[in-house]
């Protein structure tokens, strides 16, 4: 059965019913359908006094076509976990529209480890990535109604900062011209457009604490500068009190269920290579009060989501991790090792050998943060027990332990060592999690340390320009932020080529954007887009609707 098939054949249990393990009265959830709702933001305000739980991170090797599994490795944790009889809150990131399209397809979890309903989180869910990128387009929407009405801010058409977004792949976007057809369509500038997830927005939205909070964030974002090199922000346009008023609901984490019935906060956007790609900390904090144990995904590999969820999210939030799951399969660090995916199915343990330093290289930086750490290998058919031997040998020799996981097929009955092990650790309350460096180091420095402590890189480049912007942002008063590096998904490195884990070379930082409003400095380096394109043959050429209404094509 394919996934979209196993999530229809499940019968979820009212929503009603998944928020009262976790206490939540009825009257605090708003309702979309039956298997769907957000919780009520009074009841979150009055969680604020509660103890908080355990939060484990989960995060993986860098990602390859072959499969690594975080999402589905979360939710059969979680589910494991309340075989136990802990009481577990899984927080995921909610699906993007442009992966669903183009070339992931759902970001639900897999086989018998997935959230419900499948279909729906997928596409639409409760709006959230709607209202964001209408506050996105609103606010750019108001700055070029400025320019038209005279410009009283004296905002420098050249040096307009802000992008208008749209939560779908669309490479003709990425460099547009706004303003053509005369006067009275405005001036003529060149602008650009952003997947709705690396807006600022989406971030603002994800870190923000509260709905007070939200409005400060959205009043701070820099949307272009004076000539004189003074920020224009969204409250000089007076945008960011509307912005509020539609991401109002968006702000409330929205409740759903794995298909044995663990509470799920599905929450916030993903794409770890180009934002910050974290759920939202409304959810996590509310998990935390909720539950004993918050078992949460960071996106992509651990050089990304993995260091930003540890620098950044826990930096904002105040929250400290009780140890990190690493996620990987044989399949992919073979790939790391050199077969294509044409080649995964045979006994390869020389292959696998070579891509085994990509794994390695996570564990010990996921360490650098004082985190204790184990490894969840998703189990595959085609695994030999000789590969699983060499993944588990080259494990223990840094000292971390392998799960042999089977929630895929399973369900939480296929993650039950791996919960006990995560279990114990929480309990055992050995974790000492610190960030990889201080608010007070430069900009640069920052820049310059994730390289190297977490990329294995010798140094950065970084042109004159940027290095100046960092310099003027620092003057400012925002040398205290984190910062947030966009590249490639694939490769420890700014090439997506380079596999396994490279090191000694240079990182090349193509350019910098502040996020005032977010709380961090953007570095975007390599070939990386903040739009990414549709590959030959996008997943939309096989979605779509069967005699009944019923979709096909996701999974």
């Amino acid at each position: 059965m394919t996934d979209l098939q196993i999530a229809r054949a499940a019968r979820p249990r009212p929503i009603a019913e998944i928020a009262a393990k976790l206490g939540i009265p009825e009257d605090s959830l708003i309702l979309y359908g039956r298997n769907k709702a957000k919780i009520d933001a009074g009841f979150i305000r009055s969680l604020q006094d509660r103890p908080d739980g355990a939060l484990v991170l989960v995060t993986g090797i860098n990602p390859t076509p072959a499969g690594e599994g975080k999402t589905t490795t979360v939710i059969g944790l979680g589910d494991a976990l309340a075989r136990l009889g802990r009481k577990p809150v899984v927080c995921l990131r909610e699906p993007s529209l442009g992966p669903c399209f183009g070339v992931k397809g759902g970001a639900t979890g897999g086989g018998h480890a997935q959230v419900v309903p499948m279909e729906e989180i997928n596409l639409h869910f409760t709006g959230d990535f709607h209202a964001i990128s209408a506050a996105n387009n609103l606010l750019a929407a108001m700055l070029d109604n400025h320019l038209h009405w005279g410009n009283e801010l004296g905002l420098d058409p050249s040096r307009v900062a802000w992008r208008r977004a749209v939560d779908l792949n669309d490479r003709a976007l990425r460099t547009t011209v706004v303003g053509l057809g005369g006067r009275i369509n405005g001036p003529v500038r060149e602008a650009g457009w952003d997947i709705t997830v690396a807006s600022e927005v989406m971030a603002v939205l994800c870190l923000a604490r509260d709905l007070d909070d939200l409005r400060a964030r959205l009043a701070r974002m820099v949307v272009g500068y004076r000539r004189d090199g003074s920020m224009v922000t969204a409250s000089d346009l007076k945008a960011d009190g509307a912005m509020a008023a539609l991401l109002r609901e968006a702000l409330q984490p929205n409740l759903v269920q794995t298909l044995e019935g663990t509470p799920a906060l599905v929450h916030g956007g993903p794409f770890a290579n180009i934002a910050h790609g974290c759920n939202s900390l409304q959810a996590t904090r509310a998990g935390l009060k909720l539950g004993d144990i918050v078992v949460t995904e960071a996106g992509f590999g651990a050089d990304l989501g993995g260091e930003k969820f540890l620098d950044i999210k826990c930096r904002v939030g105040g929250l400290a991790p009780a140890c990190c799951v690493v996620v990987a399969t044989v399949r992919a660090l073979k790939m790391h090792g050199g077969l294509s995916r044409a080649e995964l199915g045979g006994e390869n343990v020389a292959a696998l050998e070579r891509g085994l330093p990509n794994l390695i290289r996570h564990v010990e930086n996921m360490r650098k943060f004082g985190l204790p750490v184990v490894v969840a290998l998703n189990h595959f058919v085609s695994d030999t027990d000789a590969e699983i031997a060499a993944v588990e040998s080259a494990a223990s020799r840094v000292g971390a332990k392998v799960f042999l996981c089977r929630h895929w097929s399973e369900g939480g009955a296929g993650a039950m060592a791996l919960a006990r092990e995560v279990a114990s650790l929480v309990d055992a309350g050995t974790g000492r999690f610190a960030p990889l460096y201080p608010d007070a180091m430069p900009l640069a420095e920052k820049i310059r340390c994730v390289a190297r402590e977490i990329y294995g890189a010798a140094d950065i480049d970084l042109p004159a320009a940027e290095a100046k912007r960092l310099a003027a942002w620092e003057a400012s008063g925002f040398g205290a932020l984190p910062v947030c590096i966009a590249k490639t998904q694939y490769s420890f490195s700014a090439d997506p080529k380079a596999l396994g884990a490279p090191s000694g070379y240079t990182l090349p930082v193509r350019e910098v954007r502040l996020s005032a409003g977010a709380g961090f400095v953007v570095a975007i380096c390599g070939q990386i887009m903040t739009m990414p394109g549709l590959p030959r043959h996008p997943a939309a050429e096989t979605i779509g609707l069967d005699a009944e209404g019923n979709i096909e094509g996701l999974f």
